[in-house]
């Protein structure tokens, strides 16, 4: 059977990506204009709030890509193998997104508006009890030392991954104990880049990213509610991809049984971002502590008519648990082209909503600002990864030949 094994992006592509990216330019420098360059320090934050927003989950989604495939590659797994690819593609845009939003999140720790990460304030770090309590994690310092350190360990190790990937190529394993070496090299570095994660997104990044910017508040679920929300939408983006290459008659290999297995893998993190949405929001509801509730207070009042982003708090609640539960349940809706690349679509715009009303009630807590300006700076990341991962996807074979495990991703079945 012959196979297109490269992909080659199409003038429709790029001309897509690269209309995106200036609609999204067109909308950062509208907002630079109307918030950011104004001297009131609150339109100054709605502004980097937006920056801050997008530039962090189109991060910690891509870089999902990397973790769906060392997870994979820690279980031994070879289901994958058919459409790894595009998850590799897909990761590639972590060093770019990942310089974006290192820039701004610096730019927004050293910079004189401190109305997003309160504790940058030089008086308040010294006077309020909360932030001396916890200046031995939350200062700049340290901000922006982790911060530069975690980007940097995901686009190594995530380009390391890739490499090894690729070496098999063009150059097939010679012998049995060859094979076995490649798989445990390969099982070694996927099992440091998790460790890196572990102590990334797993605990730390969301801990100083955005649970500081209600300094004030604290949840011990809130970085395993994070890691949920951005995984679930980087799979959404990856099955994406997988109907895309599909539907222009590439990734011969891979069939329905991989999509149905993508399919559930998307229902069932819906199901887990659920669980600790219910664990974190119900059990501090319940125990009325005011030091506790006063972070969904902002967010749902004690009454639906309390807060303006009461709306968005239960419509992305809407969209990313009773969709996903009511859609995806059924088999025959994980393995339909049209549903799968609707659910897709729709977890990844939910899980945008989901950061939204993590981060913006924050720096305005008293109404809800157009989201229009960042639906327009959301465009400008989508456009990227779309251009970038393009690029990507063109540089090695779509199939990883060779690989001891492709056998078993061919002949899967579930």
């Amino acid at each position: 059977m012959s196979i297109r094994e490269q992909f080659v992006a199409t003038k429709k592509y790029n001309g897509i990506a690269l209309a995106l990216m200036t609609l999204g330019a067109l909308a950062i420098a509208g907002l630079y204009v109307t918030q950011g360059s104004k001297a009131d320090e609150h339109q100054q934050a709605r502004f980097w709030a937006a920056l801050l927003h997008n530039s962090v989950y189109f991060l910690l989604v891509v870089n999902a890509a990397m973790f769906f495939i060392c997870a994979t590659t820690l279980a031994w797994g070879g289901w994958q193998m058919a459409f790894r690819r595009v998850p590799e593609a897909i990761s590639a845009v972590v060093p770019v997104i990942g310089t974006i939003a290192g820039v701004i999140l610096l730019v927004i720790c050293f910079g004189n508006n401190h109305e997003l990460y309160h504790w940058t304030d030089p008086v308040k770090a010294k006077t309020d009890a909360a932030f001396i309590w916890k200046a031995g994690f939350l200062n700049k310092n340290f901000f922006a030392g982790w911060t530069v350190f975690t980007i940097v360990a995901w686009s190594v190790l995530g380009w390391k991954m890739r490499q090894l990937s690729r070496k098999l190529d063009e150059k097939p394993l010679e012998s049995n104990e060859a094979a076995k070496k490649y798989v445990w090299n390969n099982t070694v570095w996927a099992a440091m880049f998790i460790i890196i994660f572990s102590l990334t997104v797993m605990s730390s990044i969301p801990w100083l990213w955005l649970m500081s910017i209600d300094a004030h508040w604290f949840s011990t679920m809130y970085s395993w509610y994070t890691f949920a929300s951005s995984f679930v939408a980087g799979v959404a983006l990856i099955t994406l991809y997988v109907v895309y290459l599909k539907n222009n008659d590439y990734l011969e290999y891979t069939n329905e049984e991989h999509l149905h297995d993508l399919g559930k893998f998307m229902f069932a993190f819906s199901i887990f971002w659920t669980y600790l949405w219910f664990s974190q929001f119900m059990l501090i509801w319940y125990s009325n502590q005011p030091e506790e509730t006063i972070y969904f207070i902002k967010r749902v009042g004690n009454t639906a008519k309390d807060s303006p982003y009461a709306g968005i708090f239960w419509l992305m609640f809407i969209i990313n648990f009773l969709a996903p539960l009511l859609i995806l349940m059924r088999r025959s809706s994980k393995r339909n082209y049209s549903t799968i690349t609707f659910m897709a679509l729709l977890i990844l715009f939910g899980h945008w909503l989901d950061f939204y009303q993590m981060i913006f009630p924050g720096p305005s807590p008293d109404h809800v600002p157009m989201i229009l300006y960042d639906f327009g700076v959301a465009l400008f990341f989508v456009g990227l990864i779309m251009f970038v991962t393009g690029k990507a996807l063109g540089r090695a074979p779509l199939l990883a030949k060779n690989h001891p495990f492709v056998k078993e991703s061919l002949i899967h079945h579930t």
